[in-house]
């Protein structure tokens, strides 16, 4: 035993030291399956084993030692895989198969050792083999087996899977079988598979797929879609508490997910496929089931519809996801210049007394199920011949399934010649009603030209836009658009429209000509115009008039989607073209807006607060109409309650608060709007502009300075010496410039108005300060930029720096709110001395800080300002005493300002740098407290 022992661990020679990586261990492997060719209880924890072995084996080989292949196909092992299979040895053998072969196969990277996986048609027997997929866990990885080999597709191995002469294509036939899978992660496999297949450039296989599976996969799954869609109208319809918000995401996110697919097929670009999926499209689900309930609410008829509101929302996604032109040039045309008789056409109507079909436009279940369809077209187009060997599937009966096909036989052959009919006349009814929808475009151009290329004005052209003109053409699904945006109650349906008309204009695929007739440009159209639609003008301004009302009921969303399309309405390659009614109108909503704002205005901390997040929440977030529409949440009535979790741009404010920060944001909507169509450039917002603050390691001129000494201990326990120094604005820690006496380093620089300052109990000299960085949202939580306690060298040094801090915030917050109150037209108060801080008339104008020192910041890194270093760090206070102490000017109304000989960080209670002031330094307790104060330090 103990000789045994020794040679196992000692490494030596015999079966324990072979390598697990080696011809020679997949030979004992093929020893092992040789002598264990029937599963039983006892064996099949071996085979299992054995199999994850020889796949390990394999996998060494494909990078190590081609005759590991060489092996395995002279061997022939893939029949020892297949009779494992078939001798129904329990799920366990089949979950752990399936695995091995995926990994397997994910892990062959070269060619060669592909091929001879592929080869003899194995790998097709494993594929059509009849699984229990009632199993989970077995349908998982099968459907994985599946996208795994999909994905090893192209010109070169697809033969492996499609046999022409058989008309067999198993890989792809037995994926789609579960396109309605219950489980979304086999749905989505699925689509994977597919567009694998679809991209693969090789004709004879894309006409197979084209000749015997596109109509019965396109149909089953438009089918599929279109139920999917009612499911979700029925939960908008039955949620008006907003209670299965959950159910209704996952529906739409659903739907999504499918628009995306059909997508993706059509980018593939495959023209044969990209026809017959367009014509279940429009045919099948766009027109008879989206594009006519947006007309017909009543619920009564024998066509299946939905609800408006879903109607609107889902052509939006439609028009942002899918650009395929023949696909959106055709639904833009019946939505903008159709009527209802492309539903009932006389063409229409000759087809229903021919055919067995209610309406060649009509939402209805396919006659048979995909997997009989496939069948069907399978038995039809089997050729009486032979198999070659090399597609025979190894180990399987020559009698298979000969009963049953002599039993299909005579109904298969009833059935193809009705299926093959039914083919021949969709394809001529499909060319009657296309020719049918060319005339009516024909007399819709026709109409219209007639109108436009006469000497009209702007009012007759914006006039035949709206229909107005053309009194026999009737366009109900763009009178429901025009509708929709007179909306004194709510903006229930009007957001759904301006999404709508914001999809169209910026789909890449939709032809401009289409829109020019509506005269609604598009977003990539280069023409130049000298007219609009007035109509739209007109109702995007009542929106906005609606919007400015005390008890308005739109939405935020909805006023700034109807801001960007009026923008885009307006704007020309050569200038902007609103007439000035309408102009006026617009400033009459801005009017509105100020006055609404104005009933919010306080003189409290909190509005500033809000007023600087809401500009900084709108700047940095604009609106994404592709997000918005992402959002199911809108396609519940609009609520007015934060609990439903709904963000606030998408529903009604809720409180004194959310009134007032939607008050402020339809201020700078309209504000915005205004400036931008009257060629103006913004001014006065933000309030704090970055170029205009002090940066970390901007170098400034810091004689003549109020600068106090202080040690600086961060959270995290660091310490370093600093020098303070408050602004109008901001607080700063500066450090020496080395390269220049008197100029400073800036290290840290934070607003006054975000700062929290308290004391520390048992330090008087002590301050604990925090500067939070501005919220990008209302919600957000604040973030500490500065979070660090300050030691003085005394006391008194102390309270004047908690002075100066406390005193300047509120200066610094009292200046934005005096510049907010000049916004709104509001009687400016003139602002009293606090704590030595004043304006000037020339400096309040501006409240730019350290404007004046715009000249004197340099890098550090110049190198005209690499100069002698400073012994010390005391230098610099004292150098700016011994300069300004006969300069003192105490005056409770001056303020920095570009006159200024020098610069100041802020009047505070010691040095100034005016010369032009009449009382000393000595008449000022303020001023004469300073500088004994620094006499003595320093």
């Amino acid at each position: 035993m103990f000789g045994r022992s020794r040679s196992w661990v000692g490494g030596g020679h015999g079966k324990a030291a072979r390598s697990i990586h080696s011809l020679d261990h997949l030979k004992y492997m093929y020893h092992i399956l040789t002598k264990n060719t029937t599963v039983t209880d006892h064996n099949r924890n071996l085979l299992v084993e054995t199999i994850r072995s020889i796949t390990e084996i394999l996998i060494w080989g494909d990078q190590n030692d081609s005759s590991v292949f060489d092996f395995f196909l002279e061997k022939n092992m893939f029949v020892f895989f297949l009779n494992i299979l078939r001798q129904k040895s329990g799920r366990y053998v089949c979950v752990q198969l399936l695995q091995t072969l995926n990994i397997l196969f994910e892990n062959i990277s070269h060619e060669t050792s592909l091929y001879y996986l592929l080869s003899n048609n194995y790998v097709n027997s494993i594929i059509v083999h009849k699984f229990d997929f009632s199993d989970e866990e077995i349908m998982a990885y099968y459907i994985s087996f599946l996208k795994t080999l999909s994905l090893k597709l192209n010109n070169h191995t697809v033969h492996f899977f499609y046999n022409e002469h058989t008309n067999d294509f198993a890989l792809y036939t037995e994926a789609i079988k579960f396109f309605n899978h219950p489980e979304s992660m086999v749905r989505i496999a699925v689509r994977t598979i597919t567009l694998n297949v679809y991209k693969v450039d090789n004709q004879p296989m894309l006409h197979y797929i084209r000749d015997k599976t596109a109509v019965p996969y396109f149909s089953n799954l438009v089918w599929f879609i279109g139920s999917h869609v009612i499911e979700l109208d029925n939960c908008v319809q039955t949620d008006e508490e907003h209670r299965n918000r959950g159910k209704l995401s996952d529906l739409v996110a659903e739907h999504l997910d499918h628009l995306h697919y059909l997508n993706d097929i059509l980018i593939i670009n495959c023209e044969f496929l990209n026809d017959v999926l367009t014509d279940h499209l429009l045919n099948r689900l766009f027109l008879p089931l989206y594009v006519y309930s947006l007309v017909n609410q009543d619920k009564g008829g024998e066509r299946p519809k939905i609800s408006l509101q879903v109607s609107l929302y889902l052509l939006s996604q439609v028009f942002l996801i899918i650009h395929y032109a023949p696909l959106v040039n055709s639904l833009a045309e019946v939505i903008l210049n159709g009527d209802l008789s492309v539903f009932s056409s006389k063409v229409e109507q000759d087809i229903q007394k021919n055919s067995a079909k209610s309406s060649i436009r009509c939402f209805i279940k396919p006659t048979e199920t995909l997997e009989r369809s496939l069948e069907i077209n399978k038995q039809k187009g089997k050729k009486r011949m032979q198999k070659r060997p090399n597609y025979k599937n190894v180990g399987e009966e020559d009698e298979e399934e000969r009963g049953s096909e002599d039993n299909q036989d005579d109904l298969d052959k009833s059935k193809g010649t009705e299926a093959s009919s039914k083919g021949v006349r969709t394809s001529t009814e499909n060319e009657e009603i296309e020719m049918v929808i060319m005339e009516r475009c024909k007399l819709s151009e026709l109409s219209i030209s007639a109108v436009t290329e006469q000497n009209t004005t702007d009012e007759e052209k914006s006039a035949a836009a709206s229909g107005s003109e053309i009194t026999n053409w009737n366009r109900p699904f763009l009178d429901m658009v025009y509708n929709a945006l007179d909306c004194p109650e709510d903006d229930y349906y009007a957001l759904f429209v301006l999404c709508l008309l914001y999809a169209m204009s910026h789909n890449k695929g939709l032809d401009s000509v289409k829109l020019e007739r509506i005269q609604l440009p598009a977003q990539h159209a280069a023409e130049e115009r000298n007219s609009y639609n007035h109509v739209l003008a007109e109702g995007l301004i009542r929106i906005m008039n609606y919007a400015a009302q005390p008890d308005g009921k739109i939405r935020l969303a909805t006023l700034e989607l109807g801001c960007l399309l009026l923008k885009q309405l307006v704007f020309s390659k050569n200038g902007r073209i609103i007439k000035s009614v309408h102009l006026d109108c617009l400033e009459g909503a801005r009017e509105e807006s100020v006055h609404l704002l104005r009933r919010f205005y306080k003189g409290e901390e909190i509005f500033l607060d809000m007023f600087e997040d809401e500009y900084r929440s709108m700047t940095m977030k604009p609106m994404n109409v592709e997000y918005l529409m992402m959002d199911a949440s809108i396609l519940l009535p609009p609520t007015g309650t934060p609990l439903t979790g709904i963000d606030f741009v998408k529903r009604l404010p809720c409180g004194d608060v959310e009134r007032t920060r939607r008050a402020i944001r339809v201020f700078f909507m309209l504000r915005s709007l205004s400036l931008d169509l009257q060629g103006e450039l913004e001014t006065q917002l933000p309030l704090t502009r970055e170029g205009d603050l002090i940066k970390a390691d901007d170098v400034l001129d810091l004689n003549n300075s109020d600068l106090i000494a202080c040690t600086v201990i961060t959270k995290d326990g660091g310490q370093v010496q600093r020098f303070l120094a408050v602004d109008i604005y901001q607080m700063s820690l500066v450090e020496p410039d080395v390269a220049r006496l008197g100029w400073g380093v800036v290290k840290f620089a934070g607003l006054l108005q975000d700062m929290q300052v308290t004391g520390v109990e048992d330090d008087s000299r002590a301050l604990n300060i925090i500067i939070h960085k501005p919220a990008s949202s209302p919600h957000s939580k604040p973030f500490p930029i500065l979070q660090a306690t300050f030691i003085f060298a005394d006391h008194i040094r102390c309270i004047i720096a908690k002075q100066r801090l406390a005193k300047g915030r509120i200066q610094a917050r009292r200046t934005k709110m005096q510049r907010i109150a000049a916004l709104l037209d509001l009687p400016v108060q003139p602002s009293t001395e606090v704590m030595g801080f004043g304006h000037s008339s020339g400096a309040a104008a501006q409240h730019l800080p350290f404007r004046f020192y715009d000249q004197s910041r340099r890098g550090s890194s110049d190198p005209t300002v690499q100069r002698s270093v400073f012994a010390s760090v005391d230098k610099v206070p004292g150098f700016a005493v011994a300069q300004c102490i006969n300069q003192h000017n105490p005056s409770p109304l001056s303020s920095p300002s570009p006159s200024s000989g020098s610069g100041s960080t802020g009047r505070c209670d010691s040095v100034t740098a005016s010369s032009t002031s009449t009382p000393s330094a000595a008449q000022s307790p303020a001023g004469l407290i300073g500088i004994i104060l620094k006499l003595k330090y320093f």
